[in-house]
């Protein structure tokens, strides 16, 4: 069995944005060789998330807004995390949205159904993190 890992670094300059990272993670599926398996991609931050869901700018925009209904960002001093801090919505966030993905590979491919692409959600913003890309298989 093959075993594959790669790192994708993010520098959101903002507080929350939404990439699509299908392409990266299907590059890391070619450079890895395994044609059957299963591919793992992990937040490696605990207020970032990654997801699956359809890549269109209005499904990000109402995301957006439900997301800041459960957890608003302020007033900041709502939450006890943010004694010093500012990001305990992020936390909260991430919880909601979730860690990781794993996706089927078939045929040397993202096993996807209709739509489906893998997305990073970044909550707190402003400074580099990181993405596991974690494959195996044959």
């Amino acid at each position: 069995m093959k075993s594959f890992r790669r790192e994708l670094w993010f520098h959101i300059p903002q507080r929350r944005q939404t990439v699509d990272i299908t392409d990266q993670v299907g590059e890391a599926l070619r450079d890895s060789g395994v044609n059957e398996g299963l591919c793992l991609v992990n937040a490696m931050h605990i207020t970032a998330s990654v997801y699956i869901n359809d890549a269109e700018s209005g499904l990000y925009d109402d995301m957006e807004r439900w997301l800041e209904k459960l957890a608003p960002h302020e007033p900041v001093s709502q939450y006890r995390h943010n004694v010093g801090e500012d990001n305990a919505d992020a936390h909260l966030k991430r919880s909601v949205m979730g860690r990781e993905v794993v996706v089927a590979v078939t045929d040397g491919r993202l096993d996807f159904g209709p739509w489906e692409r893998i997305h990073y959600y970044e909550f707190d913003g402003r400074r580099r993190k990181r993405v596991l890309v974690k494959i195996i298989g044959e």
